[in-house]
């Protein structure tokens, strides 16, 4: 009796758990059948031209040569026949063979004497006839991982980030000795601060999306990173929150700052990254611009961690500015490190993605840290909130014109 009990049960198990693998199988036949045989080959008959779509994933510059990856991004088959710089046919070699199916990807190597500071045209031809090209803007040795270009992006990294919030958090002591309605004023400079990188991060990150091919969905790839990335801190928020609610009584603005060194550290991160791969990709000025406008960019990012400490009962040690500022700032070595050395379009996109979906969640943990005792309406119109809104909008936008 037991025996045929535990039989029944063992059946009515495998039932309720295999029954709704069923849908999902004939699902996946039907996708094979549709891609196999589907009604769209017959449509098109055998003299329809296939659909080319060949994508440059990156260039780089080799002593005597240059090294292209390209993607395949169209439906149909692609077979590379000859390859181009500037207007004359060169010999090359291919990493992983000449036909590319969707999504394949192959290295070309192409013996050629460039000629640094100058500019260039790369040009493939498939075997239809069809061209796709990269213009090489200004030809610069590619960063190789060495001993020495990881020491100046680790030098980068610091100038752009660590020191420059590091300076930022010297304003702490100041700001322990301010008024109320002066801690909303930088409560709200806060906020508008990072609302622009929020704007700004957004804007990069979809022209990014854009530039990617259309078989990565580069949008669609931004907007779930950037929520994923505000659901993963918001979870990460409320636990910190339970957890430290007895032991950090009075050091509510400890949290919230904590928070805020993530999500600017995020964000740095995404600076890094895109000074790297100006480096990398042979764009020298633009680099070093963007050294100039982030390091500006940075330093009120600093002002940004500590300004919610200031309402603390127990003021934080040198050691835990050190932390914070270690936390907001050190991320753009890494994103120099990564962006220099092994750049990415889609990892591109996903990190700004990620910075902006983590500045989103900190401007919300701060508008309710600010409204804490009232209405978010009434809080957010009131004179020094206004004020200090519009400036950190102002300091970010003059500054940010640097960069751009």
């Amino acid at each position: 009796m037991d025996g045929a009990f535990q039989s029944g049960g063992a059946t009515h198990v495998m039932r309720r758990f295999l029954l709704p693998l069923v849908p999902l199988a004939l699902l996946g036949i039907l996708l094979v059948v549709i891609t196999r045989w589907g009604p769209a080959d017959a449509l098109r008959g055998d003299g329809y031209p296939p659909v080319e779509r060949l994508n440059f994933q990156r260039v780089t510059l080799e002593p005597g040569f240059i090294v292209a990856s390209v993607l395949n991004d169209g439906p149909d088959t692609v077979t590379i026949a000859q390859v181009q710089i500037d207007d004359a046919f060169w010999t090359f070699t291919a990493d992983t063979g000449l036909s590319l199916g969707h999504l394949g990807r192959t290295e070309l190597r192409i013996p050629y004497p460039w000629v640094h500071g100058e500019a260039h045209i790369v040009k493939v031809l498939t075997s239809t006839g069809t061209a796709f090209e990269h213009e090489i803007a200004v030809a610069v040795e590619t960063p190789t991982p060495n001993a020495r270009f990881l020491g100046i992006f680790t030098l980068i990294g610091l100038y752009v980030g660590v020191i420059p919030v590091a300076i930022g958090l010297l304003w702490f002591p100041f700001l322990t000795r301010l008024s109320t309605r002066t801690m909303d004023f930088l409560l709200a400079l806060t906020v508008g601060l990072l609302a622009f990188l929020l704007v700004d991060g957004a804007s990069e990150g979809l022209e990014a999306a854009g530039l990617l091919p259309g078989s990565f969905q580069g949008v669609v790839l931004f907007v779930l990173a950037a929520a994923a990335a505000y659901l993963m801190l918001e979870g990460v928020g409320s636990w910190l929150r339970s957890r430290g609610r007895n032991k950090a009584e009075g050091r509510a603005g400890w949290l919230l700052a904590i928070m805020i060194a993530v999500g600017i550290g995020l964000h740095n991160f995404g600076e890094g990254l895109a000074i790297g791969s100006a480096f990398a990709l042979g764009e020298a000025a633009l680099g070093t611009l963007l050294i100039v406008g982030f390091t500006l960019h940075n330093t009120t990012e600093g002002l940004a961690i500590v300004a919610p400490l200031a309402r603390d009962r127990r003021q934080p040690s040198v050691m835990e500015l050190v932390r914070l500022g270690l936390i907001g700032g050190v991320p753009t070595i890494a994103g120099a490190w990564v962006g220099g050395f092994v750049y990415s379009p889609v990892w591109s996109v996903l990190f700004l993605a990620l910075g902006v979906g983590a500045i989103a969640q900190v401007v919300g943990q701060i508008v309710r840290h600010m409204s804490h005792e009232g209405s978010t309406a009434r809080m957010l119109a009131t004179p020094p909130v206004l004020a200090g809104l519009l400036a950190g909008f102002a300091v970010m936008y003059v500054t940010g014109m640097l960069v751009g």
